[in-house]
């Protein structure tokens, strides 16, 4: 295995019926989302409710403890996919940062910094101050376009309120064009029946962006991504956002979801009440199915998790180790475990 041109390079050998030996290099892309668990800073900003991560709030959210925090999350992100790929993670959606200055202090970490990490992050008008965001490896992808795409709700009184924002990136992916919308739809907070009118709208709104690009580009290699707070066989997410767990039976315009048989099988990527649930999906377009083709292609999706991550104690045993135990800092990673996608190029 070795790396060239930023892409890693690898090789699988095939043998025909007359037993010769076939060699078929790869580039290897890693593209992955992660959850960062209410990834504040420790500055009070009046804007928005983040008093409890302050060092006067309730959680006594200090310095020391925010440097523990991007300790432990660079960890984790110096690892996803790099017994795959050298590089780890090439494209890294992320959800529940407050602002840009949290997203600089973790991708100059030491752990990670030599990958020069980039990201795009727009402010959006969420109550909590919390957004989502691309990091990425600039000697992968080249980004040509963003904008944040607004998610307005209405409350019991019929008024509108902002959500998180979507965020809508265009970029060249080793010079091949790709969409990517990153998401963090809203909680199920107040329960689920009463709060489902409030994810199917987000999902709608992103559906609404992808039918946007396909009108103009109907081939158009699109990734969704985000912690949707819903899973694979939710309405939301099979009918409003329309997705397929059978990629031999997408209809046109629908998108893949390679989630629905691991979810299916009782695997997730966070816990409540003893259950798993599988909200941290990575969605493709039909265009990336295609193998004989000489762009990068969907290989495997991957629930990433060590034996560090896992909760190895109390309430929350067997679960992604938090950082928060309610208000008492219990000095774990994030209560959701990341997800990611292993893609592949034939190289000639």
């Amino acid at each position: 295995m070795k790396q060239i041109s930023g892409c890693i390079i690898f090789t699988l050998c095939f043998f025909s019926m007359a037993a010769q030996k076939i060699n078929q290099q790869y580039k290897i892309c890693i593209a992955a989302f992660y959850n960062l668990e209410n990834f504040y800073d420790t500055v009070n900003n009046p804007l928005v409710n983040d008093d409890d991560f302050t060092a006067a709030g309730i959680k006594k959210y200090t310095h020391k403890i925010y440097r523990d925090k991007i300790d432990r999350l660079s960890k984790v992100i110096a690892e996803i996919g790099t017994d795959k790929s050298i590089d780890g993670a090439a494209i890294l959606g992320v959800a529940e940062i407050e602002n840009d200055t949290v997203l600089n202090d973790l991708i100059h970490h030491p752990q990670i910094q030599k990958r020069n990490y980039q990201f795009v992050h727009f402010d959006s008008k969420d109550l909590r101050g919390i957004d989502v965001a691309l990091i990425y490896n600039p000697a992968y992808v080249k980004i040509e376009f963003s904008k944040p795409v607004p998610v307005w709700l209405k409350n019991t009184s019929k008024e509108k309120m902002a959500t998180r924002d979507i965020l809508l990136v265009k970029a060249q992916l080793d010079g091949e064009t790709m969409y990517i919308l990153v998401n963090h739809w809203p909680s199920k907070r107040g329960g689920e029946e009463a709060t489902t009118a409030s994810r199917n709208a987000a999902a709608a709104v992103c559906r609404s962006e992808i039918n946007r690009i396909l009108l103009v580009e109907p081939t158009a290699k699109i990734m969704v991504m985000g912690d949707l707070n819903d899973n694979p066989d939710s309405y939301s997410v099979q009918h409003v956002l329309e997705t397929n767990g059978n990629r031999h039976q997408l209809k046109k315009g629908e998108l893949f979801n390679p989630w629905t048989e691991i979810y299916a099988k009782g695997f997730g990527s966070l816990a409540n009440q003893d259950s798993w649930s599988l909200f941290d999906q990575i969605l493709l377009s039909s265009s990336w199915l295609k193998t004989d083709q000489g762009g990068f292609y969907f290989y495997r999706q991957e629930i990433f998790k060590r034996w560090y991550m896992i909760e190895n104690r109390g309430r929350y045993k067997g679960y992604p180790m938090r950082t928060w135990d309610g208000n008492n800092y219990r000095g774990g990673y994030s209560d959701h475990f990341p997800t990611y996608l292993i893609l592949l190029k034939k190289v000639n």
